[in-house]
């Protein structure tokens, strides 16, 4: 999967969240105000890339309830963002799968201290799976999604009865009708796996999102999200995912997948001058290596839009190929923005063929084939 998918794959990732809603609730290990509080703000300082303060959290976490699967939980929560893009190949793939399945056997059904804490169990150990879904899925890792994906879907199914206690949980009931019918077209070598499971409802999905976004308590963020990335990709209606992009970004300045979909938005529906502002205005995601070499892309298509400086945007196209290339899957999708910015400016007769060479590599690359920034 491209990364820029990561954001409609966040699936399960803020069960971490309605697992803190769901200890208050049946008044288990998380009943008290102050971790509540704890974690409400550990969560933000992961978005927001503060590692520091997110790290004072989790030792804080760890203290107060050791053995309880939310601490593996958050770990995994932080490692996926603070290594961010997470690949196959880094040194923190294997603690970080070592992590989330150890917070899937603390949760297993027969590890539960008692009846009481089965919602809470269930929810740790749904976003243990979610967050290693998110991983493979990322990368391109078909053959750890398929097994996974199938012993996530029973537990997944039981935790949307939720919905209507806790109005979080139409993020997880949204995510599935939306992507169990839209998803396989995009990506065909799921369909084998789609067809396991009953059928989806795109318009009910997309209702279920609205809902988490506007009565979620705490997974608003991952509503915005999911909205903004179904607009921009599956719908190409721009206009209404700019809203979505915008709230993240302001809310979440320092965060790189935020801001680069935001000013990604913003080149789709040519407001350059807006893009441009938003790319010149620092904050921790510049330190970003994946951002950096989005922000190649980006200007790229400046040079290219609005100062007609096709010289200057062919080099910067090619960097961008270049750059992406260490990022693995996570890159195809600005790989595929700059082939496609490479034939729009090889205008000469002499090049045609040239021309074709790289229309062919970006629709390769592409998952969203309208997504071309050629109009």
């Amino acid at each position: 999967m491209r990364q820029s998918e990561i954001m409609k794959y966040r699936v399960i990732l803020l069960l971490l969240v309605i697992l803190i809603y769901g200890g208050i609730s049946s008044g288990q290990v998380l009943h008290d105000s102050s971790s509540v509080n704890l974690i409400r703000e550990g969560i933000r300082c992961i978005y927001n890339m503060e590692f520091t303060e997110a790290e004072k959290v989790y030792a804080e976490l760890e203290r107060r309830h050791h053995d309880h699967p939310v601490c593996d939980l958050y770990r995994g929560m932080m490692i996926y963002w603070k290594k961010f893009p997470l690949t196959p190949a880094s040194p923190y793939r294997s603690v970080y799968e070592q992590t989330l399945h150890g917070c899937i056997e603390k949760s297993e059904p027969d590890k539960c201290p008692s009846a009481g804490y089965g919602t809470e169990y269930l929810l740790a150990n749904l976003s243990a799976r979610g967050l290693l879904l998110l991983f493979y899925a990322d990368n391109g890792l078909s053959s750890e999604v398929m097994p996974l994906a199938s012993q996530t879907y029973r537990p997944l199914m039981h935790s949307m009865k939720l919905t209507e206690e806790c109005p979080d949980l139409y993020f997880f009931s949204g995510i599935y009708n939306y992507y169990r019918d839209a998803y396989p077209r995009v990506r065909p070598i799921y369909k084998a796996v789609a067809f396991l499971f009953p059928q989806g409802n795109m318009k009910k999905g997309i209702e279920q999102l609205e809902i988490c976004a506007q009565r979620s308590m705490a997974l608003q963020a991952e509503a915005f999200s999911m909205l903004a990335w179904i607009r921009m990709h599956f719908e190409n209606d721009y206009q209404k995912s700019l809203p979505y992009c915008r709230i993240l970004t302001e809310k979440y300045p320092s965060n790189p997948s935020f801001k680069g979909m935001y000013i990604k938005n913003l080149l789709l529906l040519k407001r350059y001058d807006e893009a441009e502002k938003i790319m010149n205005m620092h904050s921790e995601a510049d330190t970003n290596s994946y951002y950096l070499a989005q922000i190649c892309f980006f200007k790229g298509l400046l040079q290219e839009k609005k100062y007609r400086n096709h010289g200057r945007a062919r080099e910067l196209y090619r960097a961008t190929i270049n750059a992406m290339l260490v990022f693995g899957e996570y890159g195809k999708e600005f790989q595929s923005y700059a082939y496609y910015g490479l034939s729009r400016i090889t205008q000469s007769d002499e090049a045609k063929q040239e021309k074709r060479v790289y229309r062919r590599k970006a629709t390769e690359l592409s998952d969203f084939k309208k997504m071309t920034f050629d109009d």
